[in-house]
């Protein structure tokens, strides 16, 4: 199942300033939506950990990013590919940059797609749920660079999450409960995932 997303938006800031931070990993890695933690190989590649929650479907994605293109100052594409709940995960999300009086214009386009046990079972909810998450990332991004570059360096250090979840996000939450009543459970196959290495939680429901 492959989702796509594309949109744009302004930055106060020089078309350099945005590439500096896109291009970096320590800074945009932690915007990533549901970010647990990351680990950085080198100045193109990092793995990051997100949890994943689909209705009833609990767990962890660990995905290896890659800097695919870095064309400074005027585009930055990230690739990444990972594992979830037993399945297959591609993400893409490309920046293009274009300079305005006092600002910069960045034109985004973000892909993710999803094979194997999840696709299956969260069915219609992933549409929904990709479209909440790559709302947070803009939304974060958007905050760390409306910030003065100092401000926002030491600002994504902190835990991202907390400041993304005081900024409003369209409200797809009912529409997500409604499907989940009628998802199935993570159970069967899903629960002997849990026994591997517990991507399937069995915590309580956070909508």
């Amino acid at each position: 199942m492959a989702i796509k997303f594309t949109g744009e938006f302004t930055a106060p800031r020089t078309p350099e300033d945005v590439y500096e931070f896109l291009a970096d990993p320590n800074k945009f890695g932690p915007l990533l939506p549901e970010f647990e933690s990351m680990t950085v190989q080198d100045a193109t590649h990092f793995t990051v950990k997100v949890r994943v929650g689909v209705g009833n479907i609990r767990g962890t994605a660990e995905i290896k990013m890659e800097l695919a293109e870095a064309t400074r100052p005027q585009r930055a594409l990230y690739k990444g590919r990972g594992t979830a709940v037993g399945s297959q995960i591609t993400i893409s999300a490309g920046f293009d940059l274009a300079p305005l009086p006092e600002s910069t214009r960045v034109a985004w386009q973000g892909e993710a797609n999803v094979f194997g046990k999840l696709a299956s079972m969260a069915g219609g909810m992933l549409e929904p749920v990709g479209k909440k998450n790559i709302q947070k990332l803009i939304d974060g991004l958007r905050w760390a660079l409306s910030m003065p570059v100092a401000e926002a360096s030491a600002a994504v250090a902190q835990p991202v999450a907390e400041v993304v979840a005081a900024i409003p996000v369209p409200a797809v939450e009912p529409a997500l409960d409604a499907v989940a009543e009628k998802a199935p459970h993570a159970d069967g196959e899903g629960v002997q995932a849990q026994s591997e290495e517990s991507l399937i939680q069995n915590g309580d429901h956070n909508p």
